[in-house]
């Protein structure tokens, strides 16, 4: 597969995209912001007219969209990507949705005949850049074969989590453990600073202890505590608290649907949900911490 389209250049689509053209393969980029498009041209891609211009010569189709509602128009309208790809195309979505719409819309391609892959990643927007990203697929074995060489030119880690959806579920499971273990961060942080412990020494303690945790080691909540995190620029870029609010409600919506408990998941979304109707929707999602503790 050498011509490959890509749907959705935000903070997550528009590096992996440009991993991939870096590498060398032939692409032709669509998103409705028209600065993303010519980042996106300045790298080495071709800009597409609209999806139905985007993907039609395409061997693999990849989207990294915002939502649900998002996938299934970028799908399954009339002028859709399954209405328009041509013959034999793979198709990728990269973007965290609900598993059942992942479901049909996987239904919807191979009732026309195209092999779909749900694949949505982890690692953050510092992942999608350096091309660590984790894939966490749902689909066909052979199907994830296929698409490996892409995965591969993007991110580092591919979990195959089993049919069409499996990847959806497993990464709403990860993003709900995730939110949880960012509200527990920030809350320890902020009790040890609040008793006169420095932020930065008692997140070396807990990096080397029974607490330790993604969020401490690589994405530390605390200004000043680590570089190159939301946290030490004003909480700008990252992953943003509306979308982890988003991951946290499909959580809710699995858990609802299938009698899962999940008390946690329920706390740290209405945590979240506070936080983003008091201005934090825009934040990193580690900007929770400003919920917490008053910063100096």
């Amino acid at each position: 597969m050498q011509n490959i389209a890509f749907i959705g250049l935000g903070n997550m689509g528009a590096p992996m995209a440009q991993n991939l053209a870096k590498a060398g393969y032939a692409l032709t980029v669509f998103d409705l912001v028209p600065a993303a498009v010519g980042d996106a041209v300045k790298a080495g891609a071709s800009a597409g007219k609209a999806v139905a211009d985007c993907v039609k010569q395409a061997d693999a189709v990849i989207t990294m969209l915002p939502a649900t509602e998002h996938s299934r128009k970028a799908y399954l309208a009339p002028d859709g990507i399954i209405a328009s790809a041509k013959k034999g195309a793979l198709l990728v979505d990269c973007s965290t949705i609900n598993a059942d719409a992942a479901k049909e819309i996987a239904d919807a391609a191979a009732s026309r005949g195209f092999a779909m892959l749900d694949a949505p990643v982890s690692g953050g927007t510092a992942g999608a850049a350096a091309a660590t990203l984790t894939f966490i697929v749902g689909g066909a074995e052979n199907d994830l074969e296929r698409a490996r060489p892409l995965f591969e030119k993007m991110g580092k880690n591919i979990f195959h989590a089993g049919g069409s959806g499996a990847g959806q579920m497993a990464k709403i499971c990860n993003n709900m453990l995730l939110a949880i273990q960012m509200i527990g961060t920030s809350e320890a942080l902020a009790l040890g600073v609040a008793n006169g412990l420095d932020p930065k020494v008692l997140s070396g303690i807990i990096a080397k202890s029974s607490g330790r945790n993604w969020t401490t080691e690589v994405y530390n909540p605390w200004p000043g505590v680590m570089e190159n995190v939301p946290a030490s620029r004003g909480y700008a870029g990252g992953f943003g608290t509306d979308l982890m609010l988003k991951d946290l409600g499909l959580a809710a919506e699995a858990a609802a649907a299938s009698g899962a408990n999940t008390q946690l998941g329920a706390v740290a979304r209405d945590m979240y949900r506070r936080h983003a109707a008091q201005g934090g929707g825009n934040l990193d999602f580690s900007s929770i911490l400003n919920t917490i503790a008053a910063i100096s």
